[in-house]
C-alpha cells in the first residue's frame, strides 16, 4: 500500500515540481526537447540491451541454464524502458540506472531476496 501512495502521489508531484523549475530555469523549449530526447534515446537503449538479454536467456535455455539473471534483468530492462518513456527527470534517471548492467547488479540481489521471500510464503511457486 505504501508503494502505491509513493507511485501514484509522491513521484508525479516531484516530476511535476522539476518540470516547472525546469521550465523556469531554462526555458520551455529546452525542457519539452530534453523530455523527447531522453524519451527517444531511451526506447533507443531499451531496445538494444532488451535484444541482449533476450540473447543471453535463449542461450542460457539453449544450454538447458538456469536463466535466473537473464530473467530479472530482462524484467529491470523492461521496467527501465518504461520509466524512460514517461515524461520526467526522476523517472529517467530511475529508468536509465535499470538499462546499464552495473545498477542492475546493485539491484538484482534486492531483487532475488524478495522472490526467495515470496517463495517461502508461498506467493511464489516455481515447478
Amino acid at each position: 500500500m505504501k508503494w502505491l501512495l509513493l507511485a501514484f502521489i509522491v513521484v508525479p508531484a516531484a516530476e511535476i515540481m522539476l518540470l516547472l523549475y525546469s521550465g523556469n530555469t531554462i526555458g520551455i523549449m529546452p525542457t519539452l526537447l530534453l523530455i523527447l530526447l531522453t524519451g527517444v534515446g531511451g526506447a533507443y537503449l531499451a531496445k538494444r540491451q532488451g535484444f541482449k538479454a533476450f540473447v543471453d536467456l535463449r542461450d542460457r535455455m539453449g544450454t538447458l541454464e538456469a536463466p535466473g539473471n537473464a530473467v530479472i534483468d530482462g524484467i529491470c530492462i523492461f521496467f527501465g524502458g518504461i520509466l524512460l518513456i514517461m515524461p520526467g527527470f526522476i523517472t529517467d534517471i530511475a529508468g536509465l540506472l535499470l538499462l546499464f548492467n552495473g545498477p542492475r547488479n546493485v539491484i538484482r540481489p534486492f531483487i532475488v531476496r524478495w522472490i526467495y521471500k515470496k517463495m517461502k510464503q508461498g506467493k511464489i511457486v516455481i515447478r
